[in-house]
């Protein structure tokens, strides 16, 4: 008789745009490839992904509550449900990707005979609670079997808060050459004739720090006409009740047409290839895929040695530039004209960042991950 698979559940808000998200599905399929049966549990429907399913994946979504009592203080009813959600699929193996899913799921499963594992995807204290998730964090984390973390200093600040018993570090992967996704948007379509181009990635303007980056291009703009600025993942959809991309052009002033701000785009791929710099101006990070995607192009990357990710991909003078975070908190138009101007130190920067594609090969990291799961 065949043995009987192994069941894993791996839970996360949603599938929409984002390094975390396309993680756990990496991770999802790496378990389904050594021999495990996988569902995916997010909160929200599948009305908000931005990525696809891969085949052989389950798909359920958390249960909620009529909508007359989906009010914060019914969340125990909410917790109760998702309990019995994992009653009845009794997984083996529970995997929490961000902090709130993580939260809740270490809650709903206590007295279960699962085991737990949690993974923050960015830098905790860069993003700090309401109170009452706090005192749910004290109580949930150190629940966890594992946590399994992108960065020593992610594991570090969970061991120096007594939430973690166990850690375990694993870089992010980068899938080569880079998967191509709807919408497809052509560069040179956007792009004046002739201009090259600094190009950013991501959806959140703070965390992201693109104000900070928006205002050192701006600074620096009269002196080198024949750049633009692209910032991919921003656009008019307000985002939390504000319009990043407004703001920006603001920021931008009267030339804000060499702000190029396409949106969100599923062949991110074209974008690196059309670029001469790469720029990182994060607040935050975990481990920027962005960052990693951008040097397995061949692209020169300029990046802020923020909490946590950047210092672990760029060696500086080696393979990059690493900006000090009390720098470009103050002005980044600096050491972005230092990386516009030096065409040598930018082609010697990009044939080396490319080793990150042997270093974070998913065939080096995938099978770290699975006997992780095995000793569990």
């Amino acid at each position: 008789e065949a043995e009987p698979r192994r069941s894993a559940l791996l839970f996360i808000d949603s599938l929409k745009i984002g390094g975390a998200e396309r993680v756990t599905l990496q991770w999802a399929e790496w378990l389904s490839d050594g021999g495990w049966s996988v569902t995916l549990l997010t909160s929200k429907s599948p009305t908000h992904d931005f990525y696809p399913v891969p085949a052989g994946l389950r798909r359920v979504q958390e249960p909620a509550l009529p909508g007359w009592l989906d009010r914060a203080w019914f969340w125990p009813f909410k917790l109760l449900r998702l309990r019995m959600l994992l009653q009845r699929e009794q997984p083996a193996l529970l995997i929490g990707m961000t902090t709130l899913p993580s939260i809740k799921l270490a809650l709903a499963s206590i007295g279960l005979s699962s085991r737990l594992v949690l993974s923050e995807r960015n830098y905790p204290p860069a993003r700090p609670l309401a109170w009452r998730w706090r005192l749910l964090r004290r109580l949930a984390y150190p629940r966890a079997h594992l946590h399994l973390v992108q960065t020593q200093g992610i594991a570090q600040w969970l061991h120096q808060r007594g939430l973690a018993r166990r850690t375990a570090v694993l870089p992010n992967a980068i899938v080569w050459p880079i998967p191509r996704l709807d919408p497809q948007r052509n560069p040179q379509a956007s792009v004046p004739p002739g201009q090259k181009l600094v190009l950013a990635v991501g959806t959140k303007l703070h965390q992201k720090g693109f104000d900070r980056l928006v205002a050192a291009f701006a600074a620096l703009q009269t002196d080198f006409p024949d750049w633009s600025l692209v910032i991919l993942g921003i656009d008019d959809v307000p985002y939390r009740g504000v319009n990043q991309a407004a703001r920006l052009r603001t920021l931008m002033g009267s030339q804000s047409s060499r702000l190029i701000l396409p949106g969100k785009v599923g062949n991110v791929a074209d974008w690196y290839e059309a670029s001469a710099l790469f720029a990182l101006s994060s607040r935050f990070e975990g481990y920027p895929n962005v960052l990693l995607e951008a040097m397995a192009s061949g692209l020169p990357c300029l990046a802020v040695d923020c909490p946590t990710g950047p210092s672990d991909l760029i060696d500086p003078g080696l393979n990059g530039w690493l900006v000090s975070e009390r720098v470009a908190s103050i002005d980044m138009a600096q050491p972005l004209r230092l990386a516009m101007e030096d065409v040598a130190a930018r082609e010697a920067f990009a044939s080396r960042a490319q080793a990150v594609r042997q270093i974070n090969a998913p065939e080096t990291l995938r099978p770290v991950f699975l006997d992780l799961m095995e000793s569990l």
